[in-house]
């Protein structure tokens, strides 16, 4: 069921723009490949490539095909290579039936193609990050209509500010400061996301009139002190994202996961230590990557570093291998600040750490 939902989550995530990487075919891609319903473009394209998310590549201008990145259940799609040696996947539409009275369709004929914002929403959190400048000039939650320390869906709630009657507002508990592992830099204050309202009572705070929220939708419970922010476009998520392998070098580090946690996989919310100001954009795909242990060589043999005596440590001088820079997994940018960007794990090779590194792919 995971791997379901993972290939509906990938449909919704995949480009429709010609990248510049190279392509890298699978040792054993196959000659052809029937699409059958379920289908996704990156399960497919991972039968051929080595990188999925470089599928616009493989697929050339074809003049039998108005929308060659729409495919069906039932088409062949064949492996060739152009003149230059460059591999191409071709294919054939589904074919049709004509009569002057009947319009006979296949079955199934729905195409492979992208797929709405709400299908990957449940997996994406839409918390976020605030400087305490930011966190200064936003209204707070005074209580609720019945007393009590917190509040649930369909509670009222009072909020120390003039609001818009009929604005819908985000109320946010207010999470750990954020730092730069590298600079030590504060890079804001996380903001957990606990509920969605909407105004219903505007407030006049000059008399000590507080606004009033109707709680539409309650994440966790609301307390007398959550900040509450408008929900508008800067927090709104597009209805669609054209994934792209990311374009700028950098080098960053998993700085925050939305679970908090050490370690974590597939579909966790996670935030790294560059953001817009390192030109990452939206729908960039970014690869994790893991530095493989330190080996010595000793008298008695290999051994890790980490394991080692400090003996061998003294004595190994230059018998320390260097040890490559393996890939465990893949993002999907969701969300850029400034400095901040927050992303979708989209596959993992294995379990995934905090200050795991990441790249473009």
């Amino acid at each position: 069921m995971r791997k379901k939902v993972l290939l509906i989550i990938i449909s919704l995530l995949l480009p429709m723009g010609l990248l510049a990487d190279e392509l890298t075919l699978n040792k054993n891609a196959p000659k052809s490949y029937t699409v059958v319903k379920g289908d996704t473009l990156w399960d497919i394209s991972g039968i051929f490539l080595k990188q999925p998310w470089l599928w616009p590549k493989l697929w050339r201008i074809n003049p039998d095909i108005s929308n060659p990145h729409l495919i069906y259940p039932g088409d062949v799609l064949r492996l060739v290579f152009d003149k230059d040696g460059n591999p191409m996947l071709v294919k054939g539409k589904p074919q049709l039936k004509w009569s002057p009275s009947i319009r006979t369709t296949l079955k199934d004929q729905s195409p492979i193609n992208t797929i709405p914002l709400n299908v990957v929403a449940p997996y994406i959190k839409y918390d976020a990050l605030f400087s305490e400048e930011e966190y200064d000039k936003l209204p707070y939650v005074l209580g609720n209509e019945a007393g009590y320390k917190s509040g649930v869906d369909g509670i009222k709630v009072y909020v120390n500010d003039n609001l818009a009657v009929g604005q819908s507002y985000a109320i946010y508990e207010k999470g750990e400061e954020v730092f730069d592992p590298e600079t030590f830099e504060s890079l804001g204050y996380y903001a957990r996301l606990v509920g969605t309202s909407k105004a219903i009572r505007t407030g006049d705070i000059d008399n000590k009139e507080p606004a009033t929220l109707y709680i539409d939708s309650a994440k966790r419970e609301i307390r007398s002190g959550d900040f509450v922010a408008p929900i508008n476009e800067g927090q709104m998520l597009p209805s669609f994202f054209t994934m792209q392998a990311a374009k700028t070098t950098l080098k960053a580090s998993i700085i925050k996961t939305s679970s908090d946690t050490r370690e974590f996989g597939k579909f966790e919310v996670v935030m790294i230590n560059k953001g817009r100001q390192n030109d990452i954009q939206l729908g960039d795909v970014l690869s994790i990557k893991r530095q493989s242990p330190a080996i010595i060589e000793t008298g008695d043999g290999p051994v890790y570093k980490k394991d080692s005596s400090q003996w061998h440590l003294l004595t190994s001088g230059s018998q320390e291998y260097e040890m490559p820079v393996e890939s465990v997994g893949h993002m999907m940018v969701f969300r850029t600040y400034d400095k901040v960007s927050m992303a979708l794990i989209i596959h993992t090779a294995q379990p995934l750490r905090i200050t795991d590194m990441v790249t473009a792919p």
